[in-house]
């Protein structure tokens, strides 16, 4: 079974009592206060809260970060100069979906390692993250980028959704 992560875009804590749930990603522009009460929250429930903004994490103590250095043109240099404050924190780094890509970005050693799927093109994704689960030993996430793809036909250790998503999952 994947683990889900759950990327928080709207102020609702209803998920943190999901015993399924471990892990959330907080949207930096979620309220500074929802940010403050979730976190704290998850803390006393013992689940990893991470943003996806340095920042946030610094100024909330979160457990970590989840960088989108998709666009990045020096992917080695932008990861050291956006981590270095970031001892003892989760890191996890999106790339583009493409094999050398994933490679740079798994020699900069990150937690884990997170490629986008759309509807279109998913089976591209899928092959590229078949690839690298042989081969890599960095744990890696499939993140959904829109609804409709089926993220459960991926070998990936954890899976990416909002809470829409993750709901529409349930029974």
């Amino acid at each position: 079974m994947q683990n889900f992560i759950i990327k928080i875009t709207k102020p609702d804590d209803s998920l943190l009592n999901d015993n399924n749930l471990q892990c959330f990603i907080l949207s930096s522009a979620l309220d500074d206060k929802f940010i403050g009460s979730f976190a704290n929250k998850a803390k006393s429930l013992d689940k990893l809260v991470l943003s996806d903004d340095v920042d946030t994490c610094l100024k909330y103590n979160l457990d970590g970060v989840v960088l989108d250095l998709s666009k990045s043109e020096n992917i080695a240099v932008e990861y050291k100069q956006k981590t270095s404050g970031l001892k003892k924190k989760f890191i996890g780094v999106i790339c583009r979906n493409r094999r050398h890509e994933a490679m740079i970005v798994s020699e900069c050693e990150p937690d884990f390692v997170i490629f986008k799927a759309w509807k279109d093109g998913w089976e591209k994704v899928k092959d590229l993250t078949d690839w690298y689960v042989e081969f890599f030993l960095i744990q890696s996430a499939i993140m959904a980028a829109e609804d409709g793809v089926d993220t459960s036909l991926f070998k990936t250790d954890f899976v990416i959704v909002n809470q829409e998503q993750y709901q529409q999952r349930l029974p």
